[in-house]
């Protein structure tokens, strides 16, 4: 009988409601109690009804029970005997909650978020932040003890250390004793006369501290970084959390970013369009020299290999691809060519420079510099 199904023992249906497990409980528990029908049957019968409503009645005991059958329970055999029954669920009457332990004051302490602000430039080769974080931090005055200093906590007087109550609760089925943690200590199995005055006896105070962080290259808006240990310290000194930091890479006027790419937009003269030129261009880690070829046409994308992001994960770095903003005439005869050259001479055409970033003209080059 061991083995048979808790809803079989009790006669109900498996989905069966809360009242009805709890009625058909009753009723077998006055037919088959050991007072009324006496003989090691009956006893036996009446600890699988008592075992199977002990699972059915508790909702989270039968979830685990329809996924995976009784074994997490122990089963109705695992019972030494009919006085075991309330011991293993409720624990041995005036010997303290078999196997059950007081509450450690000791615990880890919260994760904590912290949001960080990058420029476009700190994410080229990474950089070195120091952060300051308002958190909880251990007690100097008393190291996590929760005592004044020269005091110690002392065993509870009334769960004399077990962290636990005994009550006995009269029941259809007699005398039945409950364990519950202790009112006085908490659970704990001690208490603390003398708190600390610092920490008020949590073993932690609110302070700001800095934490220093450095921050790898290629990261972006929305990543977080997971700094362990580095969160809150927990009650009574208890292992720290985890720190989290949130990344957020603020708009950068002239250049953008695609992967590990860096994109700008590059306005030539017509003149310099027309008959090539080499310029200069401050880039994020300093000058480069950039060649505008004869010709050149809005659209064109002039790349300059590696001097984009470095990679977050693997090694390398991306490139940066230089967009032309200009229209100019696409074939020349030798007269026209000498015309323009004057042209440039008289107008004094200004130098290529790089301007401020046009979401506009981006989405027109957004196709060539993705090819």
């Amino acid at each position: 009988m061991a083995d048979q199904d808790h809803y079989e023992v009790l006669g109900v249906s498996r989905d069966a409601t809360p009242d009805e497990i709890k009625k058909a409980y009753r009723r077998l528990a006055r037919e088959l109690h050991p007072d009324v029908n006496p003989g090691a049957d009956a006893e036996e019968k009446f600890k699988h009804v008592t075992h199977a409503y002990d699972v059915l009645s508790d909702p989270e005991q039968r979830r685990r029970y329809d996924m995976g059958g009784d074994s997490a329970f122990g089963g109705a055999g695992g019972f030494g005997g009919f006085g075991d029954i309330f011991e293993t669920f409720f624990g041995a009457a005036g010997g303290g909650q078999r196997g059950a332990r007081p509450r450690s004051r000791r615990e880890r302490g919260q994760d904590a978020l912290v949001r960080v602000s990058l420029e476009l430039g700190d994410v080229v080769f990474g950089v070195h932040r120091d952060i300051e974080v308002d958190t909880a931090v251990l007690c100097e005055t008393c190291d996590g003890s929760c005592c004044q200093p020269g005091t110690s906590p002392v065993t509870c007087e009334i769960c004399h250390g077990s962290g636990h109550v005994q009550r006995t609760v009269r029941s259809l089925l007699g005398n039945v004793v409950t364990s519950a943690p202790c009112n006085v200590c908490q659970g704990y199995g001690t208490t603390i006369p003398y708190p600390c005055a610092t920490c008020q006896g949590q073993g932690r105070v609110r302070a700001r501290r800095t934490v220093s962080v450095d921050i790898p290259a290629g990261v972006e808006s929305g990543l977080r970084l997971q700094m362990p240990g580095s969160g809150e310290v927990g009650p009574a000194g208890g292992p720290n959390g985890d720190l989290y930091l949130e990344i957020t890479v603020a708009h950068h006027d002239v250049f953008s970013r695609e992967g590990d790419d860096l994109l700008a937009t590059l306005e030539v003269s017509m003149p310099d369009a027309i008959l090539g030129t080499t310029t200069t261009i401050e880039s994020l880690d300093g000058t480069v020299e950039l060649e505008v070829r004869p010709g050149v046409q809005s659209g064109d994308v002039l790349t300059i290999k590696n001097r984009g992001i470095t990679a977050l994960r693997g090694a390398g770095r991306g490139d940066l691809r230089v967009g032309v903003h200009v229209i100019t005439p696409t074939r020349l005869d030798a007269k026209e060519r000498a015309l323009i050259t004057d042209f440039k001479k008289k107008t004094k055409a200004p130098a290529p420079k790089l301007a401020e970033f046009q979401q506009g003209l981006f989405a027109r080059l957004r196709d060539r510099f993705r090819n």
